[in-house]
């Protein structure tokens, strides 16, 4: 995951594609600050690590358009966007509506769970297999209405 966003770094400076150099570069020192939180508590920072941290990035630039675009200032709302895009180039494509389905379906029935008491098993297993791809919001939401 590191390797290729150096690579893409490399392109996006080659080609003088501004933008994309300095998302890259946003994404690059959070990065850092989640290897020296790591480093403090005597661990590495995996590809899943990142993974939940590019989505963080993703979510923070979706609140920051909604609140730019509330304001009236759609250029900065237009910058959260392209953001948006160039970060998401980086996570791995998101489950469908009915892969969600099949997964949490899956999810149920390998962990035999019979009712929304055994929800954070069903959420357990989801997260060990489909971190980076699902929704886990709109799939808790799934979850408690297949299990009800």
């Amino acid at each position: 995951m590191r390797e290729t966003l150096m690579n893409e770094m490399k392109l996006a400076m080659k080609a003088g594609n501004r933008r994309r150099v300095d998302t890259i570069r946003m994404i690059n020192a959070a990065l850092k600050d989640k290897d020296i939180e790591a480093r403090g508590q005597g661990k590495s920072v995996s590809d899943d690590d990142i993974l939940a941290l590019l989505q963080k990035l993703v979510k923070s630039r979706q609140e920051s358009a909604t609140i730019y675009e509330g304001a009236g200032r759609m250029d900065l709302a237009g910058q959260e966007r392209e953001e948006i895009a160039i970060i998401t180039g980086f996570l791995p494509q998101p489950l469908t509506e009915d892969e969600t389905r099949a997964a949490i379906a899956g999810a149920i029935s390998r962990s035999g769970a019979a009712s929304v008491k055994d929800m954070g098993k069903v959420i357990a297993l989801l997260r060990a297999e489909y971190a980076g791809r699902l929704d886990f919001g709109k799939a808790s939401a799934m979850v408690k209405l297949m299990l009800g």
